[in-house]
């Protein structure tokens, strides 16, 4: 059985196999962690897979202190914590918005008609991927440019734009159908 820093130093050094092997034997059991958190499934795959893609990314970087197996299920319990505050946030933003717009609205029929598009709306945020629907809260919401949002998160502009792309659409086919 090969040591925890033996499938580091591996992994940072660029073996995909030993990277492979990792992601095998720990997937399944990580996802059922994950799912336990966030109480979905497909989220928490999406959150263990979003962990390996960092993790491979990043791999030269790598600086585990603890167990491997301890590391990998810490990070998924904080990137699920992390996306129950982001779904709060969301959900903050779509009744800050509501209680703005139905202030302005006197109509009955209009206010029940914007309650349902704001629903529909958080519907929508909530199957974003966590960082698309975060982006897409900041600018739209927060009224932050593409520039500002890449600042603070520290990724790219070209990552704002893609994510925003990803957002747009989903939302465009989602309304489309309703």
């Amino acid at each position: 059985m090969i040591s925890d820093s033996e499938i580091i130093r591996r992994i940072r050094q660029g073996d995909k196999k030993q990277f492979e092997s990792l992601f095998r034997s720990s997937y399944v059991s990580l996802v059922r962690y994950a799912r336990s958190i966030v109480k979905d499934h497909d989220t928490g795959e999406e959150i263990v897979q979003e962990l390996f893609f960092r993790l491979w990314q990043d791999r030269e970087k790598i600086k585990i202190e603890s167990s491997l197996n301890g590391y990998l299920f810490r990070a998924v319990h904080n990137r699920c914590l992390h996306l129950i505050e982001h779904n709060r946030i969301v959900e903050k933003h779509a009744q800050e918005i509501s209680y703005k717009q139905t202030s302005n609205v006197e109509n009955p029929s209009e206010i029940i008609q914007y309650k349902e598009l704001q629903a529909k709306i958080a519907r929508i945020l909530e199957k974003l991927p966590e960082r698309c629907g975060r982006i897409f809260c900041m600018n739209r919401f927060d009224g932050l440019k593409y520039a500002e949002i890449a600042d603070k998160l520290s990724i790219s502009v070209k990552t704002v734009e893609a994510d925003m792309g990803r957002a747009l659409r989903e939302f465009r086919k989602e309304l489309k159908e309703q």
